[in-house]
């Protein structure tokens, strides 16, 4: 998984709004904004991520996760390392200043700034309010996974190649 936040500016102030994409299938599996870029703008992405996960059944096994992130302090603080450790997901953080370390990250935040902030398609006129960002958010990570073709993964969303993949692995009733 690689994880990242951005910021939207709002008539409030900022929003900051974290990631986390499963590199897979290219798919948001969380996200979460608040006003201030505490370690809780990252931890709560990766315990929904971690929920989500075992919801679809799909649950990873410790020991099989990687946790790639820029090398921002809300990623160095040990809250956040400590918990990585808990779930066994191996921290991997990129070198400073590096964006390309975290390229696929800062694809998404750049589509996410595109698509959702600034042509305002999930959300009519600017940002007041962390609640709008919220509402359009939402609305766009479920575009995202669920309408939006990605060439790289053969013109399927990230929910469809999701499905091809883990639909692959069933062998159960099978005719040989």
């Amino acid at each position: 998984m690689v994880t990242d936040f951005t910021y939207v500016r709002t008539w409030s102030g900022f929003v900051y709004v974290a990631f986390i994409v499963d590199v897979f299938a290219q798919r948001i599996v969380a996200w979460h904004a608040q006003n201030t870029k505490h370690t809780s703008l990252v931890m709560t992405p990766l315990r929904m991520a971690i929920w989500q996960r075992e919801y679809e059944g799909h649950p990873f096994t410790p020991g099989q996760l990687v946790h790639h992130s820029a090398a921002g302090s809300q990623y160095t603080s040990l809250r956040l390392t400590e918990h990585l450790a808990i779930e066994g997901i191996a921290p991997s953080i990129g070198t400073v200043g590096d964006a390309y370390d975290n390229a696929l990250m800062e694809t998404i935040n750049g589509l996410y700034k595109t698509e959702c902030i600034r042509t305002r398609v999930f959300h009519d006129g600017p940002y007041k309010t962390l609640s709008e960002v919220e509402y359009a958010t939402a609305g766009w990570v479920q575009w995202y996974n669920t309408h939006r073709l990605h060439s790289s993964l053969g013109y399927l969303t990230p929910i469809e190649f999701e499905n091809t993949h883990y639909d692959s692995l069933i062998t159960e009733g099978r005719p040989v």
